[in-house]
């Protein structure tokens, strides 16, 4: 009986280091969640991103603006969520004060991409992502969608989000502001 409680005893005490590993790993900003870029990083500018319009721009073009490169794709719900939050709270808000903000949809084909924004109600521009390649530039192509790349006018990433998690998102929120309004205060 002894032994059993022992072993009972060491896999609970095991489960539960796992949990709060993974509960710290998942509240730790600093953990990739799946990206292979970081803060500070400079964004990867070696693509170009075609919009559903067939417009074409760069990170290189939009040099001196601040951009996010919002992944997402028309099957993921947690995508969804975020867009309309998306659209009003910092498109709408920035859109005029030198603020770019794409969609970059993850391999999908122009038709469903084109469907997706007009279902979604959206003013913001998506642009396609065949076979993930941009993606892939910033996380690791096995990882989800639904991740915000905000990067600064002099082309670095300033912050990085994954899911949509409110409390992250008005962090983002205040990262844009202060860059947008070129505040000098910190945007963590």
């Amino acid at each position: 009986m002894n032994i059993k409680h022992l072993l009972i005893t060491c896999l609970l005490s095991i489960t539960t280091l796992f949990a709060v590993a993974q509960t710290n790993a998942a509240a730790d900003p600093n953990t990739d969640r799946g990206y292979i870029v970081k803060t500070g990083d400079i964004a990867p500018a070696d693509f170009e991103l075609v919009l559903t319009d067939g417009t074409k721009t760069s990170l290189k073009q939009l040099h001196g603006k601040v951009v996010i490169l919002q992944f997402t794709a028309s099957w993921c719900s947690v995508c969804r969520e975020e867009m309309p939050h998306l659209e009003k709270e910092i498109w709408q808000a920035y859109k005029d004060k030198g603020l770019v903000l794409i969609g970059v949809d993850r391999d999908e084909p122009l038709e469903k991409v084109k469907g997706f924004h007009q279902v979604m109600n959206i003013s913001y521009p998506l642009a396609l992502d065949p076979g993930a390649d941009i993606f892939g530039r910033f996380a690791n192509k096995k990882s989800g969608v639904t991740r915000n790349v905000v990067i600064d006018r002099d082309g670095k990433i300033v912050y990085l989000t994954r899911l949509y998690d409110k409390q992250e998102f008005a962090s983002m929120l205040k990262a844009v502001d202060a860059l947008v309004n070129e505040k000098t205060a910190s945007i963590n």
